[in-house]
């Protein structure tokens, strides 16, 4: 398959068709990293697990190799040529998730998932990097909205096609058969996209693509606030939707006494319905509000990050099965919208030479706190709750860590936006 013709970085459509690759590539980033929330309770009952055990396998397990090969590969991209490093990665890390299939007990699915740590460590980093050489500064919120729906997608696809999957073939063949897609598509993006020169929309143009010794690069970070405070609230604010992407699942499936595939089809579909118009919504309201006031790329998801959490406490107290599914995706949905401003302003905050390395900083700390800390604090506190509160302990649970979340964000973000004004007063 041969790409646009429409030379990089135009205003043409094949910037677009190198947004919307990338975003199918978050999409399997995510389903492959998340179809594991579906098949939990199969696997907890195969291999005789606890929920302490399974907040392991969620997060530790993929967390410990992404966050340590994330730094790395993002310095090479910051170099390198990011479209091999991206096409590389999706194939690493999808066959990897075939791998999960075979695996025999505890240890050995553990070691599977690192491995998909590890392939996905070099994906994130370099295309968003990529993605700031090909959207103008004034229109990366929208482009960054629009890739976050791959990870919206891709949490929908791995719950739909992973409880299908499951309920025909069993969950071995759903690791497998998830995990074949992402090595077509490595093979796509290294034939058809072409990198586009680095730097060219930063404010200080090309001269800013120069990449720094690491040392320099890590003291110029650390003497960043606004990129510090960012990096703490996402880190902190993401925690939500870990919380909800990992549990969601064994929650309805204790709760209300469906099948594996009417779970996978139905939140899948309510993912969809909160997920779609969530970050698109979000990153034309940052594109206008950013007009107004460039401090808004940090309050908007403080705000979002704890608005959701009404909606969220009714879902969870809710006693059918409809409305469940309504306010979670209502929820969801404002949730998403903290996620373009989040990322544009990570992008918008550093030098095109420190993008890559950056990013990954911050996916560091997301996925430490975001995802290994709290599906383990949620599996912990469910374990240590259910004499008390008996089924609803995973509820419980799971609205304390996304409860800790949206309001620790909203605190860090306020302190992001002061930082800005600081910054755009410096001469």
């Amino acid at each position: 398959m041969r790409a646009p013709t429409t030379e990089p970085g135009t205003d043409g459509v094949y910037r677009w068709y190198v947004l919307g690759v990338l975003t199918l590539t978050s999409l399997f980033s995510v389903a492959d990293r998340l179809v594991l929330s579906i098949l939990l309770e199969d696997i907890k009952a195969e291999f005789v697990l606890t929920d302490g055990e399974l907040g392991l396998l969620t997060g530790a397990a993929f967390s410990l190799l992404y966050i340590t090969f994330g730094f790395p590969f993002a310095r090479l991209a910051d170099r390198a040529t990011r479209r091999t490093i991206v096409a590389a990665s999706l194939s690493v890390w999808s066959l990897m998730t075939m791998l999960c299939g075979a695996a025999v007990g505890f240890v050995s699915l553990f070691a599977a998932r690192m491995g998909v740590g590890i392939g996905e460590a070099g994906s994130g980093p370099a295309g968003q990097s990529l993605l700031a050489d090909y959207f103008r500064r004034d229109q990366l919120a929208r482009a960054m909205g629009f890739l976050t729906l791959g990870a919206t997608l891709g949490t929908a696809a791995g719950l739909v096609a992973g409880g299908m999957l499951a309920e025909r073939f069993g969950w071995r063949m759903a690791f497998v058969l998830l995990g074949m897609p992402g090595i077509l598509l490595g093979i796509l993006i290294y034939t058809t996209i072409r990198e586009p020169e680095r730097g060219r929309y930063a404010l200080g143009g090309a001269a800013e693509a120069v990449q720094r010794p690491l040392g320099e690069t890590i003291r110029k970070l650390l003497r960043n606030r606004v990129y510090v405070g960012l990096v703490a609230g996402f880190s902190v604010q993401i925690m939500i939707g870990y919380a909800i992407a990992i549990w969601m699942a064994p929650i309805m499936l204790r709760g209300f006494g469906v099948s594996i595939g009417m779970v996978g089809l139905f939140l899948g579909l309510a993912f969809v319905v909160g997920g779609i118009p969530g970050p698109i919504i979000g990153g034309y309201l940052t594109d206008w509000l950013v007009k107004r006031d460039e401090r808004w790329r940090a309050w908007l998801p403080g705000l979002a990050s704890t608005a959701c959490l009404i909606p969220l406490a009714m879902g969870l107290m809710a006693g059918g099965f409809g409305a469940f599914l309504a306010l979670f995706a209502f929820s969801y949905g404002v949730f998403l919208l903290s996620q373009a401003p989040i990322l544009s302003l990570l992008q918008t905050s550093l030098d095109a030479s420190e993008r890559a390395f950056g990013v990954a900083m911050a996916l560091f700390f997301n996925n430490l706190v975001g995802q290994a800390f709290s599906a383990g604090l949620i599996g912990w506190l469910s374990d240590r709750w259910t004499p008390q509160f008996g089924p609803d302990a995973l509820k419980a649970a799971v609205f304390a860590v996304c409860a800790l979340g949206g309001l620790g964000s909203l605190a860090i973000f306020a302190w992001t936006a002061q930082q800005m004004k600081r910054a755009a007063t410096v001469p």
